[in-house]
Formats: C-alpha cells, sequence, structure tokens
C-alpha cells in the first residue's frame, strides 16, 4: 500500500439507529420464515483457523453476477460440497473484517444483505453466529449453496464499487470463506453485464470468465476491473509479460503511451535490484476516477491497483501515477513475498498486529523513491528535495518524540485510513510508519554504504532476507513458499550485512525514539542535512480544522505548546489576535508581527460565548530541513553518492 498520497476519507454515519432497525428486520425475516429458526442452542463459533484443519472440501465454488449495477449490489453465490461421510451437522461463513495492505477494520459484513442457503430445492436454515458469521444447518446434505448480496460504491484498494460505468473489487470484501477451510482450492466464476469486460492479475485469454485458486487467500489477492471500456497496452522486461489496464473517466491527454513507457523503466530499475521476479505476468491496475477524492495505491502477487481522483491529462496526475507505481511494485519482493511473519495465512477476525511495519512499508517507501531516480524518471535534486520534505514532515510531527517505528507499525490498526468514533489524540502522539520506516532506511543504506566502502547496501540487506526467508526456507504454511521473518531475524540479517552488531542501533532508533544520525549517514555521499527555521513562523501549536474552511475553528492543539499553555483548545474558533479581526489567511501574519516574550491577547468564541486568553510568544517551533551537498566534497564521496543512485557497486 502507497501511504505517500492521500487515502479515501472515509465518511463517520450515524450507524446506531440503522443497526438497531436492520437487526429487528432480521429477526423478523427468521421468525417469518420457519426454515430460517435457529437451533436452540448454537454451538461456539470456531475459531478462523485450527493448527490441525479437517479434511477439504470436495469442492468451494464462487461465482459473482451484477445484474443490476445501479443497485450497487454484487451478486454472490457460493456452492459447497462436503467429502463423503457424515456432512457437518452445520457450515459457517465468514466475511473477513480487513483485508492485506490496509490494517485498519474495514467491517464487510456491513454491507451483506438478503443471505440465503439450499440444498438443491430445499431451503436450508441459518442464523447468524456474530456480526461477521452466517451459520448453515446443511440436514445431512453434502451439497448445498448460499446466495447474498453485497453492497459496493467505494472506488479503493479495501473496497468494492458497482455502478452503471464499471465494476471494481479485490475479494475479501464480497467473498465469505469458510472457517477452517480457507486452505482448500475454490473457483470463481465472473458473470458481467453484456458488453462488460473482465480482467484482472491472473486472466490468461481475453475472454475469461472461470478461474481456480489454490486457496481463498490467494482467490481475495486479486483486483479486478469489469467494464466496457478500460484499455490494455503491454511491455516486456527480461522475459516477463507486463499488462496496463488502465479504466479512465476522464480525458487521458494523449498521455498513456508516456505512462506506458515510463512503468517499463521503473519495472527496470527494481528488477535490476531484486533479480528476476517468479511470475511470468504481472499487472498494473489504474483509475482515473474523475472525482475529487479517490486516491489509493494497493499491492498484490500479480499484479497493483493505483486510483487517483482526476484524470491522467490533469497537471501531476503522471507523476502521481509513477510515484504510486514505483511503491507498489516493490512490494512483488518486500510485503507480498519476503514478508513479516504475521502475513498470511491470516486471521480474519481481527487486525493483524505487526512490529515490522516500518520495513515492509517504510522501507518500501524509500526505495520506491529511490527507484525512480535509478530509472532516470526523477533527477538527483528531486530526490534530495523529496527525502528533505519526509525528514521535516517526521521532525516536526510530535508523535516523533513518543512513537517509534516498532510502535507505529503496532498502532497501525489506529492510524492506517481509520475511522474514529471517539475523538483520539493521535495527531499528538502518532507518527506513520511510511515515512518514519523510510528515514531509517535512507540512514542505515548510507551507512552501510559508508561503513563497507561501498562494498554492500541496504539493498543486499533485503535480498538475502528474500533469499532465506522466501525462496530456501521451507514453507511454513499453505500461503506461499517459505516463511515469513521476525524483527530479531531482521537485525542477525542487518548485522551480518553491515559487518557490526545492528542490535544497539535497533534498539536506540527503531525500538526507541533516540534521533537518526542523519549527517554520520549523509556524510558518507558528500551531503548534510541543514535544519532553519520554518517558513511558517510561530504558531503556538495551533493546527487549525480542515474541515471548516470559514472559521478559525482550532482542530488540534500541540501539548505542552504555548496555546495550550494560554487555555486554548480543541473547537474554540479565533475571532481576533491582538484586537484585530482576523482571517484563515492572516492568522499566523497577526501571531508573528510580535516578537518573542511578548505576551498576545486572544478571543476566542467557544460554548456560545467570548473568552479572552493570552498567549506568551515563542519561537517559531517547526524546522525546514534540507539535504544538501557538502562543500568539497571527497573522491570517494562523489564516487559513493554516484553508486547509491545508481543502484551500482
Amino acid at each position: 500500500m502507497n501511504n505517500a498520497v492521500p487515502f479515501i476519507r472515509r465518511r463517520s454515519t450515524t450507524a446506531c439507529l440503522a443497526v438497531a432497525v436492520a437487526g429487528l428486520v432480521v429477526f423478523a425475516g427468521l421468525a417469518g420464515l420457519g426454515q430460517q429458526t435457529p437451533p436452540a442452542k448454537q454451538p461456539a463459533v470456531p475459531p478462523a483457523q485450527t493448527a490441525n484443519p479437517p479434511a477439504p472440501f470436495k469442492r468451494i465454488a464462487y461465482r459473482l453476477s451484477m445484474p443490476q449495477p445501479a443497485s450497487h449490489l454484487f451478486h454472490v453465490s457460493i456452492d459447497v460440497e462436503v467429502p463423503a461421510g457424515a456432512a457437518p451437522a452445520t457450515v459457517d461463513f465468514q466475511m473477513p473484517r480487513w483485508q492485506p495492505g490496509r490494517y485498519s477494520i474495514g467491517d464487510f459484513a456491513a454491507n451483506v444483505q438478503e443471505f440465503s442457503a439450499r440444498a438443491g430445492a430445499s431451503p436450508l436454515a441459518f442464523a447468524k453466529a456474530d456480526d461477521q458469521t452466517w451459520r448453515v444447518s446443511t440436514r445431512g446434505a453434502r451439497a448445498f449453496n448460499v446466495t447474498y448480496k453485497v453492497f459496493g460504491n467505494d472506488l479503493s484498494g479495501t473496497f468494492a464499487q458497482l455502478d452503471v460505468t464499471h465494476a471494481s473489487y479485490t475479494g475479501g470484501e464480497l467473498f465469505m470463506y469458510v472457517p477452517n477451510h480457507k486452505q482448500d482450492s475454490v473457483e470463481l466464476h465472473v458473470d458481467a453485464p453484456p458488453g462488460w469486460r473482465v480482467v484482472n492479475g491472473r486472466t490468461e485469454t481475453p475472454d475469461q470468465r472461470d478461474w481456480k485458486y489454490p486457496n481463498y487467500e490467494i482467490l481475495i489477492d486479486n483486483p479486478t476491473e469489469v467494464g466496457p471500456n478500460w484499455t490494455l497496452d503491454t511491455f516486456r522486461v527480461d522475459g516477463k509479460n507486463y499488462r496496463v489496464v488502465v479504466h479512465s473517466r476522464a480525458g487521458e491527454g494523449g498521455r498513456r503511451a508516456e505512462l506506458v513507457r515510463n512503468l517499463e523503466k521503473i519495472v527496470h530499475a527494481e528488477v535490476a535490484m531484486w533479480g528476476p521476479p517468479e511470475f511470468e505476468t504481472y499487472t498494473f491496475m489504474i483509475h482515473y476516477a474523475a472525482d475529487n477524492d479517490s486516491w489509493d495505491g494497493m499491492e498484490h502477487l500479480v499484479s497493483t491497483q493505483i486510483i487517483l481522483p482526476g484524470a491522467l491529462a490533469d497537471s501531476g496526475a503522471l507523476d502521481n501515477t509513477l510515484e504510486t507505481a514505483a511503491h507498489e511494485f516493490f512490494h512483488v519482493w518486500n510485503v507480498k513475498r519476503l514478508r513479516p511473519v504475521e502475513f498470511g495465512p491470516w486471521d480474519w477476525t481481527r487486525p493483524a498486529q505487526t512490529r515490522s511495519l516500518w520495513i515492509a512499508e517504510g522501507l518500501t517507501n524509500y526505495y520506491g523513491h529511490v527507484m525512480l531516480q535509478r530509472a532516470g524518471i526523477w533527477g538527483e535534486e528531486r530526490l534530495l528535495d523529496e527525502l528533505s520534505v519526509i525528514i521535516s514532515n517526521v521532525e516536526n510531527a510530535p508523535g516523533s518524540k513518543l512513537m517509534s517505528p516498532v510502535d507505529a507499525s503496532l498502532a497501525a490498526p489506529f492510524i492506517d485510513a481509520a475511522v474514529h468514533r471517539q475523538r483520539t489524540n493521535l495527531d499528538n502522539t502518532s507518527i506513520t510508519y511510511y515515512y518514519r520506516g523510510e528515514i531509517v532506511g535512507l540512514v542505515l543504506d548510507l551507512l552501510i554504504r559508508g561503513k563497507s566502502g561501498g562494498k554492500r547496501s541496504l539493498d543486499d540487506v533485503l535480498k538475502r532476507m528474500y533469499d532465506e526467508f522466501y525462496v530456501k526456507s521451507p514453507n511454513a504454511t499453505y500461503y506461499l513458499k517459505g516463511r515469513g521473518y521476525t524483527d530479531e531475524d531482521f537485525v542477525r540479517v542487518l548485522s551480518a550485512v553491515a559487518g557490526e552488531d545492528m542490535k544497539g542501533f535497533y534498539d536506540r532508533h527503531i525500538r526507541g525514539v533516540e534521533p537518526l544520525p542523519f549527517n554520520e549517514a549523509l556524510r558518507y555521499v558528500g551531503l548534510q542535512l541543514v535544519k532553519t527555521p520554518g517558513r511558517g513562523g510561530f504558531t503556538g501549536g495551533i493546527v487549525l480544522d480542515s474541515e471548516d474552511r470559514q472559521s478559525l475553528r482550532l482542530g488540534l492543539i500541540h501539548n505542552n505548546s504555548p496555546a495550550e499553555r494560554a487555555g486554548l483548545q480543541q473547537g474554540d474558533v479565533i475571532t481576533s489576535i491582538g484586537g484585530v479581526s482576523v482571517g484563515r489567511s492572516a492568522w499566523r501574519a497577526a501571531l508573528n508581527r510580535y516578537r518573542p516574550g511578548d505576551r498576545a491577547p486572544i478571543e476566542v468564541q467557544r460554548f456560545r460565548q467570548t473568552v479572552q486568553v493570552t498567549m506568551e510568544i515563542g519561537e517559531p517551533e517547526d524546522f525546514d530541513y534540507s539535504i544538501e551537498s557538502l562543500p568539497n566534497p571527497s573522491s570517494d564521496a562523489r564516487a559513493l553518492r554516484a553508486a547509491w543512485l545508481s543502484g551500482q557497486r
């Protein structure tokens, strides 16, 4: 997943009444249909996956149709056939709570409706076992079918969209699984509306409608586009096939050929580092949504889904697409195959918990930017500017002093596009593992290069891990070959490549929050980090509410800031500073007319009352960080910098 571009902002809703009404409807339906009356006593819901799963079912076959696109309702049918012998008394069907790549809860079961079950022409009883599980009473039948509908109208890498123009889905938001049978092979048939074509990363023929997958996890690892007007371009790199599927809702400005050429450059650069990928075909699936909020990028085993809010013809759209693609294609190796031990097979009943998202996502963010340089799409100045901005974001964030890269990884369910019904203080206490991991990657890469005289780099750490844990390790589960790594594994391999024990570095800067040694690392390549007062001046720790474009409503007050000490709080609306009315464009200038040590009177509206406070003015709190060349760097430093930027020794 790429967090370098904005995500879709999920809209909170007043759901309590809707849920209550839905519950009444469900129970009314159960009471009115004798075949759906729940058993007197329900057995406990089994765990999502047992250590010793039962014999596989003879068949689990999904059928997906979309007969009325304007309804936004996907129709799902699942045929199940159990082995010979005594049929289980009940079979559970469960919707995941989330999907890989987005680590917050999605609660896909909320959009399921009209569930039913039948054995031939006979209805089967079913009941909800919990909020994501439907339990079917088989009545001894060894073959039966369940059907249900799923509402989907979100174009994203996590949710599904069906409308009159197309359908887009990944899988986990649509397809239930049978607990303890996620390892069974499955089939899928897609019924498309007339004139609509189907494509995903595992499509092999233009008219394909049927697929077979080795297990449920692979089934839901396939973003799919169904529609009448997507386009397909292809290229080859080192004997592998690459497809570029573009779904555009607005003009492309003649830039699609340029897009394809640059994607080919990215593939060349990343394959040059990692070596040949194990797939035969990879698909870039790109949507230009022609709206204002559909941003996303999500990685998959043989494809990626990239979603931009405007049109390819828009200024900046091509750059945003390529930046996202460089990140997501790097995930072919890092995350999808070289993976934390917690990543697959998953327990879909609760969010994943790993200490290593700063590796999986943060190091990928670092290499996504470096690869744009190595591909010749960015120049050195652009790369250094981008890294400077990220360092500035991290160093100025209050949460960077409180949350380590490891803790940021563990906090992913709270900070990865999550929706919060309660107010939180996360803006003051958290930091994204993407940017935090990226600057750790920069420092580690340059330290290893410098201390080894250019013989080794962070590239070697990742490639050695890929070889050890994915290529050569015995299969730990049914999901993929190899096994996942632990943070102890990472420190061990990092130390071996660096030629010194890196546990102390890990404890201080990765498990801890000690500032990174930027200048020690940058000096090896003839660079330095320059810190200057921020151009925004003194703010007192005030952050305006981004949703309120009219007033000076305070959306956030930094902890231990002059504004907090003055008694300002979230929700206050500033009306004047120093007795002068101010608007959103003038409040900073009004504060910065005072000198450090002065006391500025501020008037705010709070709960329909006018309140006067006085804030002591201080020095600017934020700083700008820029990576700049050292004067007269040595020839060794220049050579190391050239090798770093090119990926050469």
